[in-house]
């Protein structure tokens, strides 16, 4: 049974997400010490959150960073703040997804869904660890890490999206249809600057690697992955 943690000081609505989420079989934690968000996140050990925005004393953002310093689990943000740049915080803050209040809860709970099937590998395989490669570098798509030049990194389900399609298509170049359709189920609920948010930690996780440039931008195109010469395979 997968269990939801909420973080969301309106009442009304914590009680009624938790109540239409239990009705798929999940567990669910309402937080209501708010000055504590990390100490219940450790206590329970969720294998998603749902995350305000504006709560008291600190807001989503800092949680989520707390988070992310422990945990690599779905963090989804929902907020009545709709503004791009409240997005665009959350993606850089280490969020999964967004989603404007007031939402559909059947929506809520698909995404929901979504995140979790794509964290924790209801589609990979069984049997033997998937390992995607491309010259020195090495991505393990089930346990979110990529490996180069002798140093590890831990990656978002978005990042590890990103990259493990980047591989596929090396050296061809991939679409931003492409990329897309395999980080969201529904186009329709995607901002076209998400992606460039992504793509920018992507490129910030592969430069902390030591691999400078190793995204290029084909205008009009996508993204095609660089390999610097020397290392390919």
């Amino acid at each position: 049974m997968q269990k939801i943690m909420i973080v969301e000081d309106d009442s009304k609505i914590a009680v009624l997400l938790k109540t239409y989420i239990e009705k798929y079989g999940c567990r669910v934690h309402v937080v209501s010490d708010f000055d504590h968000v990390l100490n219940d996140f450790h206590t329970y050990q969720p294998d998603l959150v749902l995350l305000d925005i504006n709560l008291p004393s600190f807001d989503g953002f800092y949680w989520c960073r707390q988070i992310r310093k422990d945990s690599i689990c779905p963090v989804l943000f929902i907020s009545a703040r709709d503004g791009e740049m409240d997005q665009v915080m959350a993606l850089e803050n280490g969020g999964d997804d967004y989603i404007t209040k007031p939402f559909y809860y059947e929506v809520v709970m698909a995404k929901i869904r979504s995140h979790l099937r794509r964290a924790y590998g209801e589609y990979a395989s069984k049997t033997e660890e998937r390992v995607v490669e491309a010259g020195g570098m090495k991505l393990y798509p089930e346990r979110m890490e990529l490996q180069l030049n002798g140093k590890m990194t831990m990656l978002t389900n978005k990042e590890a999206a990103i990259i493990d399609l980047l591989i596929e298509r090396h050296p061809r170049v991939a679409s931003r249809e492409a990329l897309l359709e395999k980080l969201w189920d529904d186009q329709a609920y995607v901002d076209e600057n998400t992606l460039n948010v992504n793509m920018a930690r992507v490129r910030k996780k592969l430069q902390e690697l030591g691999a400078k440039d190793a995204v290029e931008t084909v205008r009009g195109a996508g993204y095609r992955l660089h390999i610097p010469e020397g290392e390919e395979k």
